[in-house]
């Protein structure tokens, strides 16, 4: 699939009742330069990018169109989304090197039967409960010889699982298809947008930004989330971070993805921070969360809830596995996602056959997919986690100018899950892994430079260009809780 094939994919499925006409006249307005391989893989994750995000773009000019300001063109390019991508990757402070983001227990682990399996142990919580399944210290060597010695694959998967913590059995497409869960994200499209309540069509202003007065609520973490809020920030909207002063992060995706945002704090377990959500909610256009399923409902918070307290309100849900299905509450992260849906299986067994896929016959991928590996391989970026947050900004951006049009609240769905198997369904790239890599100093044009409390960050610039509204930060990103837990203005 081409990256405009893709586009065009995203923009029909998120426009069902308009005509051909609309769609053509839409997509001419967009130019996409480069195509995969861009990156060392043999997913065509240039085309996920160039996608994910040109929707973005378009939409923003769209919905600045629909307040009155003028047409213009939208242009991406595959390199450039692609940098995108990997922006935690390129991030530095004060000119230092790049972050390192892992614990060294984050990673893979032969298992007794000769499986591979991936735990997740960047938060303390996650870590420690994973040592009380095993058993053992808390060095990578102590957690390596324990699986190695006392678990088979898929029992440590499910042991784990219901233990509440992060891991995934890295398995071959065919086994993940078998799954309930599997089956259940192939029910759903690639996302979701859908009326939950009536209300009025509210006027629109003319703004100078695309999103210029649109006040978001991003209660999300890490990077699909922060990504969301991120791409709305940086298209006008005015996004509040909301985190749990409780809660974990990790410090450079703090700083790259709080780009454009304020940030404050409100514990939901306390009845007067609820209060104050609550509050800010009913001044607000988009509520963006990426809790589990129903976590945030047992607080007050479901859509349907905001939905009769704020008419009007568009809501936007992410989350690792999808709201179907018997994983729908599993904890999960991209690296988990691509592991336990076979991504990383087919990146790897190519690896094994000097990066080469075989020929594209249904009997050459089943002789591939039973082909054994040294080490697992994941794709070069995570790729999951950033086009789920573009689809997640392009799905509200979808919903307001629907709000615009034709009134209601609305819920935008979108998971890791789903974008992951819409990457798998673009088909692969036989030589895809000989692509040379590109790293920060291949990438300079793409970066920019700013004064933040952390020191002098250098970070990627948006990849969108939008030729008469520009997409820019227009604050830096702030430590976690410098802002009161308020409106600006």
């Amino acid at each position: 699939m081409m990256p405009r094939d893709a586009l065009e994919h995203l923009w029909m499925l998120a426009h069902p009742h308009d005509d051909a006409r609309a769609h053509m006249a839409a997509l001419d307005t967009i130019d996409i330069e480069g195509d995969d391989p861009s990156l060392p893989s043999v997913f065509r994750v240039g085309a996920l990018a160039a996608a994910s995000i040109g929707a973005v773009g378009l939409a923003a000019a769209r919905y600045h169109r629909l307040r009155g300001g003028p047409g213009q063109r939208v242009g991406i390019d595959v390199r450039r989304a692609l940098a995108a991508f990997r922006s935690e990757r390129y991030l530095s402070v004060d000119g230092g090197a790049p972050f390192e983001l892992r614990h060294p227990v984050t990673g893979y682990f032969e298992t007794r039967d000769g499986r591979w399996i991936q735990l997740h142990a960047n938060f303390a919580h996650h870590l420690h409960g994973i040592l009380r399944v095993l058993g053992c210290g808390e060095s990578r060597d102590d957690v390596a010889r324990a699986i190695r010695t006392h678990w088979d694959g898929a029992a440590l998967d499910e042991a784990l699982a219901e233990a509440g913590l992060c891991a995934a059995l890295v398995r071959t497409p065919r086994e993940w298809a078998a799954l309930d869960q599997a089956q259940a994200v192939a029910g759903l499209p690639l996302f979701e947008i859908e009326r939950i309540g009536d209300a009025p069509a509210p006027a629109l202003r003319p703004g100078a930004r695309p999103l210029e007065g649109v006040r978001v609520l991003d209660l999300t973490r890490i990077i699909a989330g922060p990504v969301a809020g991120r791409a709305l920030a940086h298209h006008g909207a005015d996004v509040l971070l909301v985190n749990g002063p409780h809660l974990p992060n990790i410090a450079p995706l703090v700083i790259d993805n709080g780009r454009g945002k304020r940030s404050a704090t409100l514990d939901l377990r306390e009845a007067a921070d609820r209060a104050q959500l609550h509050a800010l909610v009913r001044d607000a256009d988009v509520f963006l969360q990426g809790y589990r399923p129903g976590a945030l409902a047992a607080h007050g918070f479901a859509p349907e809830a905001l939905a009769r307290g704020r008419p009007g309100i568009v809501c936007v849900s992410i989350c690792a596995y999808s709201h179907r299905g018997p994983w729908r509450e599993r904890r999960g992260f991209d690296s988990l996602v691509q592991s336990a849906s076979g991504i990383v299986w087919t990146e790897s067994v190519a690896a094994a056959h000097g990066g080469v896929m075989p020929a594209a016959q249904p009997d050459a991928a089943a002789a591939l997919f039973d082909t054994s590996f040294d080490a697992p391989r994941p794709l070069p970026c995570q790729a999951l986690d950033h086009a789920t947050g573009y689809l997640a900004a392009f799905g509200a951006m979808v919903a307001l100018a629907r709000r615009a049009q034709e009134g209601g609240s609305w819920h935008v769905r979108v998971s890791l899950a789903q974008t992951g198997r819409w990457l798998q369904t673009m088909g692969t790239l036989a030589h895809g892994q000989r692509a040379p890599d590109a790293h920060a100093q291949d990438l300079m044009d793409c970066l920019e430079a700013s004064d933040t409390p952390f020191g002098r960050v250098r970070a990627v610039a948006p990849a969108e260009r939008l030729e008469r509204t520009p997409a820019f930060y227009a604050r830096p990103s702030v430590p976690i809780g410098t802002d009161a837990a308020q409106w600006a203005g």
